[in-house]
């Protein structure tokens, strides 16, 4: 489905809002909602907050699901859930988030459980756990993908790589990235673009990779990129664009958990990393509205102004399968496949470690065999100087998405194809935001919504891919 200015829609499905019954809509309305329940107006504290991005939320409970790829079926439903209108171009699109961490509000007494606690405790999916991938709209317009309470085997491809997350709950999904170099250049040589081993945050609800200095100035030089000061952007111009097109470079990412990896006896390898791989394709990204008129190639980089600020986003988690258990303390980061569905698992151990109370014949679940389970897990109770805001589209494919928190380009298409028996997939990209509301109450609190020409999404509102000029490579949700 498209959309032109005129329609009264068009507002809600710049930023991503999924279509009703056909219609494009203006996204989540608190006034149009009878089940809407005012909590008060916060600022957001989230791990953007570290990047440059900030802004304040209108919050209350709220009924979430979440639905199937046409739009219609109701998969995953929860009451009482706490949803935020948020008024600011650096949140462009909607935020789901997959944390573990329980809400809090300075007005409240009690921590509030999250929405992926709450489809545990109601046994809707089996464990606090997920596996993700951005998709890759120049391969095939590949979707994401997102499963809850487990992940999809067939989206592996190779060795992943297990983590620990990081003690610093604020930033668990953190890697060492060990190297990046850049192979099949026009010149024939290999680009060392990392000189440095650096440690960064997985974070999809950040669009690009976030770099040290030199890091950034080598790709720079060697790509050939202009630095556009009005929107913090590396620009490419056609010539050097349709020569990096021409001779596909592929870009090396070397991640593991230390920056001073283990090298195996008579081996130049080391024992504790994975090599993930990213086609060119997978920063030939354009920009639009609101950073320019008109759509402008640029490539997805930014410039850290400090450690903190180390990230790899969605152009990174297009080739990257991430998956994470957090009732284990743990992650793994893998090539993705090419293939586009496959082994969707997580309800086998919850019926396995139930069968003592009630017996349920095997012939209920049918997977392939190369899955990995989940068991189920308890609740866990246990955020780049950037002004510029904007949309971001890869090369003449252009949709809008923002730049900083909760960019997505992918369709919302919650698939299980197997009943109540497998995890939840949903194709689209629903982002891993780690949203933890609640610091200063605001004065007032606004109503949200179309009428009130202010728009929010609830969290899990990213819509369907639709390509009028064309579409974001394949980011969302912290």
């Amino acid at each position: 489905m498209t959309a032109v200015p005129s329609d009264p829609g068009y507002c809600g499905y710049l930023r991503g809002t999924v279509p009703v019954s056909g219609a494009n809509t203006s996204g989540f309305a608190n006034n149009e909602s009878s089940t809407w329940d005012l909590i008060g107006l916060y600022t957001l504290d989230a791990q953007e907050l570290q990047l440059g991005y900030s802004g304040n939320g209108l919050y209350g409970f709220d009924i979430v699901s979440l639905i199937d790829g046409n739009g219609s079926d109701v998969v995953l439903n929860q009451t009482k859930q706490v949803v935020a209108g948020v008024v600011d171009l650096d949140f462009w699109l909607g935020v789901f988030g997959l944390g573990p961490k329980s809400v809090n509000f300075t007005t409240f007494n009690d921590p509030i459980p999250n929405f992926m606690s709450d489809l545990v405790n109601s046994n809707q999916i089996p464990s606090l756990s997920w596996g993700y991938t951005a998709g890759t709209y120049y391969r095939n317009q590949t979707p994401a993908s997102l499963t809850l309470g487990g992940y999809d085997a067939y989206r592996l491809s190779g060795t992943d790589y297990n983590f620990s997350m990081n003690e610093d709950n604020s930033r668990p999904l953190q890697v060492s990235v060990q190297g990046i170099t850049a192979e099949n250049t026009p010149g024939g040589i290999s680009m060392e673009l990392l000189p440095t081993a650096t440690y960064h945050f997985i974070d999809s609800t950040l669009p690009h990779i976030c770099l040290l200095e030199d890091a950034v100035q080598g790709s720079v030089d060697n790509f050939g990129l202009t630095y556009d000061n009005n929107t913090d952007l590396y620009l490419i111009n056609d010539t050097m664009r349709n020569q990096w097109l021409q001779h596909k470079p592929t870009v090396t990412f070397v991640i593991g958990a230390s920056d001073n990896p283990t090298i195996a006896a008579g081996s130049t390898a080391s024992t504790d990393e994975v090599e993930i791989e990213l086609p060119y394709a997978a920063f030939d990204m354009q920009a639009s509205y609101p950073y320019y008129q008109s759509a402008t190639n640029y490539f997805p980089i930014r410039k850290a102004a400090n450690d903190s600020q180390y990230t790899l986003g969605r152009t990174f988690l297009q080739e990257a399968y991430l998956t994470a258990d957090f009732g284990r303390n743990s992650f793994a980061v893998a090539q993705t496949s090419l293939v586009e569905s496959g082994a969707l698992v997580a309800w086998y151990f919850i019926r396995r470690n139930k069968r003592k109370h009630q017996l349920l014949p095997t012939s209920d679940l049918t997977v392939g065999d190369s899955e990995t389970v989940f068991p189920s897990d308890k609740m866990v109770d246990t955020p780049y100087s950037d002004q510029h805001r904007g949309s971001e589209l890869p090369a003449e494919n252009a949709l809008h998405e923002a730049p900083g928190l909760g960019n997505k380009q992918n369709p919302s298409e919650l698939t299980s194809g197997r009943g109540n028996e497998v995890s939840a997939e949903m194709e689209g990209d629903m982002g891993q935001s780690r949203v933890r509301p609640g610091m200063a109450e605001m004065p007032s609190a606004p109503s949200i919504g179309h009428a009130e020409h202010v728009m929010a999404e609830a969290p899990g509102s990213e819509g369907k891919r639709h390509e009028p000029v064309g579409s974001e490579p394949g980011e969302a949700v912290d």
